[in-house]
């Protein structure tokens, strides 16, 4: 591809964000547009899941103290790595430990179909940290059968029986997170966030007399526990030191107090203080209190994000998953991303939303491109592409928020290849070139407007409580489904070319609007089974977000469904009629959160997100199986391997390359085995 200006390639290079989501939102049908180097990026493939590696640039700027500070951190985050497991499901520990025993001690024919099947299995329970796929949270299915898995422990010396055997064959627990409607979703949920008897009903009569000493500043109850019965009586398991999973969150502490003791600045080493201080009280004021000391941090090399986060694997959005990042600040990408931020308040005054739901004053947004050192728990081996944090409104409102785009991810995943997906459903040349040209700065631009703007944009009306409690199990699949808006919204707007983000605003537009409705309508079904509905949050707001237009411009023809040699696509032939549908439903999505309007998304949730053209769907998984690149990607990590003086000193930290995933999933099994089989 040409490249018309350093602006230009500074965006089309490294400015892919996402909230805590997924890094393939197109599908991999974007075309590759940097040359491979000598690194390879690419470790293996099986099933549905591709395997890349990365690298740490700029390492080598850093001073031993700030090594010292990613190493501990990144200790700290794998200490905790076991926790995910055991939050996605309750036998997942043993079954992984029973697995790994197998793949270590049995010494018979690795040879057969069986066999091959089995190490399948395994991995593909390591890549979704259980035994549940970690987008389409559906259980794995074995391809091997139940006398072959006793075969197997009988030969290597594992035990593994009861229900945890079981339920690797059986219908049982058949869903990690079941978001279908007019069933009981919290007690149809295999995740293990409550226990076996907690119902929906449970979970909202127990946090709805909880009060906050500050209803401006509504704590973030339940995100932090376990909520079980016993004997008949509803009650949390607070994950701290001395509480659920405290043998691991012991470990974490220790390492984040070494972290603290080589902290760049007094802001950072406060804000992990209070940390530390969250893991041993599991207080959730004091959580507040961190985020808002550690979204003021922003002066230094590193960063990180640890502890418990986001809320989508909890069916109905109070629970968090255990996370953890660490980064290493790229200042010139930084500096240069900067305009985004820097203007956040002439989007939001700008934007077609209500004008009582606008923010009359956004404060705090950061946004930085980092380099990725490490990463555990929901964040590995499937990884974000970019984070946008904290998730409270009223610390978004009063301090801001920290975006990052994980530049060195975003590299990885530019080099490691394309399936060429896209030729087979763009509807002409026309839409083919203007994705070649434009489409992966379309793409990038989209998700950092998202996050910068879109995620820090809008606020709830006096009295209207948060979204968990409001809109419920359709609360995620809205809030990010508003941030697309946002960004589609402003990706068709000549304010980019003025910012000097692009050089052809309505190109890059057009683009990013054929792309999304290419993916919202057809591509991304690739990822379901036929006959599945949607069920994803962020695949829902896709689909919900493109089925709306598309039925909304159907009169004037906006958006026209084309057979063509009994094929379907969608073509847009009206951009600047679609860029006005696209305001009208931001206006609409912002009025339902602020609101609290629950009947309203269940409406738009149910009647565009989640059932599938079953004849599209069909169409597309038989035009897609001549591609045979996975459409799932995850990373193994480096390893950071420390040098000793004879006094125990570090007096180096080396970056390395794990030999393979196996290799690294076995190490980190050994390394940071810190919880029970049963917590």
């Amino acid at each position: 591809m040409k490249l018309k200006s350093l602006m230009y390639y500074l965006f089309f290079a490294l400015l892919f964000v996402a909230c805590k989501n997924e890094a393939n939102v197109q599908v991999d049908e974007k075309v590759a547009s940097t040359t491979q180097t000598e690194f390879n990026y690419n470790v293996e493939q099986f099933a549905d899941i591709k395997i890349l590696r990365y690298q740490i640039p700029g390492w080598e700027n850093l001073s031993l103290k700030e090594q010292k500070l990613v190493y501990y951190l990144v200790e700290a985050g794998l200490a905790g790595r076991d926790i995910m497991w055991d939050q996605n499901y309750r036998h997942n520990l043993k079954i992984r430990k029973a697995l790994e025993s197998i793949y270590t001690n049995y010494d018979g024919d690795k040879t057969t179909d069986d066999w091959k099947a089995f190490e399948v299995y395994l991995k593909r329970v390591w890549f979704s940290n259980g035994i549940h796929h970690h987008y389409s949270n559906d259980k794995l299915k074995p391809n091997f059968s139940e006398d072959y898995l006793n075969s197997l422990l009988a030969n290597s010396n594992t035990t593994l029986d009861g229900e945890a055997f079981d339920v690797i064959f059986n219908n049982e627990d058949a869903k990690k997170v079941n978001q279908a409607k007019g069933v009981d979703n919290v007690a149809l949920s295999a995740v293990n966030f409550y226990g076996p008897n907690v119902t929906t009903e449970d979970v909202i009569n127990f946090y709805k007399n909880k009060t906050s000493p500050n209803p401006e500043r509504p704590l973030s109850f339940g995100l932090n526990s376990q909520l079980v019965k016993e004997n008949g009586e509803l009650k949390e398991r607070v994950y701290k030191s001395g509480g659920l999973y405290g043998s691991a969150i012991d470990e974490i502490v220790k390492w984040l107090e070494k972290a603290q003791g080589v902290a760049e600045n007094k802001a950072q080493g406060d804000a992990i203080g209070l940390l530390i201080q969250y893991y041993k009280t599991g207080d959730l004021q004091t959580w507040d209190d961190y985020n808002v000391a550690w979204t003021a941090a922003t002066a230094g090399n590193v960063d990180y994000i640890n502890s418990f986060i986001e809320v989508y694997n909890d069916p109905i959005g109070y629970r968090g998953s255990y996370e953890t990042i660490v980064q290493i600040n790229d200042f010139d990408m930084s500096q240069k991303m900067k305009v985004l931020s820097d203007n956040a308040q002439w989007f939001e005054d700008n934007s077609p939303l209500i004008e009582t739901h606008k923010k009359k004053n956004v404060v705090g947004v950061t946004y930085k491109v980092v380099n990725v050192a490490g990463e555990a728990g929901d964040a590995s081996p499937s990884t974000p592409i970019g984070v946008n944090l904290p998730n409270a409104n009223w610390i978004r409102k009063e301090v801001g928020s920290k975006s990052v785009s994980l530049g060195n991810i975003i590299n990885a995943y530019n080099n490691a290849g394309s399936s060429g997906r896209l030729k087979e459903f763009v509807h002409d040349d026309e839409e083919y070139q203007l994705e070649k040209e434009y489409g992966q700065l379309a793409d990038k631009l989209h998700t950092a407007l998202h996050e910068v703007i879109g995620h820090a944009s809008g606020q709830l009306n006096p009295g209207v409580g948060e979204t968990k409690e409001t809109l419920k199990n359709y609360a995620s699949t809205l809030e990010e489904g508003r941030a697309d808006l946002v960004g589609l919204y402003y990706l068709y707007d000549s304010k980019l070319q003025d910012l000097g983000l692009v050089v052809d605003w309505k190109n890059v537009g057009m683009a990013a609007y054929d792309g999304y409705i290419r993916n919202g309508l057809m591509t991304q079904l690739i990822r379901l089974n036929l006959g599945d509905d949607v069920e994803e949050a962020h695949m829902r707001n896709r689909q919900w977000v493109s089925a709306w237009v598309y039925e909304k411009g159907k009169a004037d023809n906006v958006i026209e469904k084309v057979t063509r040699d009994g094929k379907t696509y969608f073509n847009i032939n009206d951009y600047e009629k679609l860029h006005d549908l696209f305001g009208q439903l931001l206006r609409e999505t912002q009025r339902i959160k602020s609101e609290g309007d629950y009947e309203a998304v269940e409406a738009l949730v149910e009647g565009y997100g989640v059932k599938v053209d079953q004849d599209i769907h069909a169409e597309v998984l038989e035009r897609n199986k001549q591609f045979t690149s996975a459409p799932y990607s995850g990373f193994v990590n480096p390893v950071l391997v420390p040098e000793m003086n004879d006094s125990g000193e570090i007096t180096a930290i080396k970056v390395t390359q794990p030999e393979g995933f196996p290799e690294q999933m076995l190490n980190y099994s050994a390394k940071y085995n810190h919880l029970p089989e049963v917590n």
